[in-house]
């Protein structure tokens, strides 16, 4: 009898190890896509982590897209778009009130308001889709299942050849930018490591706040540097406007991350359009909640590579750009306030 059971638990073994190796691949993503729900109607909150050119143009461009897909897939898209103000207390709140309210997605534009998101969704799950970080795996964003979104990495060391293209005789760099802003990190140690390098010295100024900016700008034109160059810094970024005519009446070009510093009185940036940013990350995040974040990356990195120069700045420079357009695609912009 003891015989005959153990042939039986024996031939119940090789059962579930056939039923298990008998799984197919596809059988885990059709159990996911069986999961989701099929509606005509979503819900998403776009957030940003504070106001300034960059964020703005993101934001419009999100909020285009998620309309334009609206129209094509004849659903209905609405979505609300609310900014943090740089801290973190107002972005819990707004990311909470998105889980609160049940959206199918969160957009978080910025490092801080994408880390603040996940944490928030982190019970729910809520598909959180953001744009514009620099550094995904530095800001612990890659790994996570519900997350996923956009980067805007810079090629640091493109840019400094830039600077020294423009100025073969540079001497001394200031680079500006704030602590508080996880985006910085690694360009600011890619450039001192590219300056290194090259023997060219160095003045480091930070400031987290628009008066700490002036006070920083007005510093780095004390020491007399030959130029400065920021990252994708939202705290610089936001007081551009404040700080471009003294650096450029000094003589000083500044050099930065994206095109919307370059528009608020900057020299050059050479990095990815922010407008088309914007429209992949709503893309993405249709994507998210129609069909699953299954399949989808870490992060997608945006391509790069458009110089942007402010010719109104080069004018105050007394610059000719023809160094910057022999290095690659050149576009050309004037000083806005928005």
């Amino acid at each position: 009898m003891k015989k005959i059971i153990a042939m039986l638990l024996a031939l119940g073994m090789v059962l579930c190890l056939f039923a298990a190796c008998g799984k197919s691949a596809d059988d885990t993503p059709e159990a996911d896509t069986a999961a989701i729900e099929t509606k005509d109607e979503y819900n998403f909150a776009i957030i940003k982590q504070l106001d300034h050119a960059s964020l703005d143009e993101i934001a419009n461009a999100i909020a285009a897209q998620l309309d334009a897909t609206a129209a094509e897939k004849n659903v209905k898209i609405n979505y609300t778009v609310s900014s943090g103000q740089n801290d973190q207390t107002v972005l819990k709140q707004l990311c909470d009130q998105a889980i609160a309210d049940k959206v199918d997605a969160i957009i978080p534009i910025a490092t801080t308001a994408a880390q603040v998101a996940a944490a928030a969704a982190e019970e729910t799950q809520t598909p959180v889709i953001y744009a514009a970080i620099s550094d995904p795996e530095e800001a612990k964003l890659t790994g996570i299942d519900y997350v996923s979104g956009t980067s805007d990495a810079l090629n640091t060391n493109f840019i400094m050849d830039m600077i020294f293209a423009q100025n073969p005789d540079a001497a001394r760099i200031g680079l500006l930018y704030s602590l508080s802003e996880p985006n910085s990190a690694k360009p600011i140690a890619e450039a001192k490591a590219y300056l290194d390098a090259k023997g060219v010295g160095y003045v480091e100024q930070t400031a987290n706040t628009n008066d700490e900016v002036v006070a920083a700008a007005t510093a780095l034109i004390a020491d007399k540097v030959d130029a400065v160059f920021t990252p994708t810094d939202n705290v610089i970024m936001a007081a551009e406007l404040a700080i471009y005519e003294d650096l450029a009446n000094a003589g000083i070009p500044h050099y930065t991350g994206a095109d919307s510093f370059v528009r608020n009185g900057a020299y050059a940036t050479c990095g990815v359009n922010y407008t088309d940013l914007g429209t992949r990350t709503a893309v993405l995040a249709y994507q998210a909640v129609t069909e699953g974040m299954a399949g989808m990356e870490d992060y997608y990195l945006m391509d790069g590579g458009i110089i942007t120069v402010n010719t109104d700045t080069a004018t105050l420079l007394n610059y000719d750009t023809a160094p910057l357009a022999a290095m690659g695609e050149l576009v050309e912009v004037t000083t806005t306030e928005e």
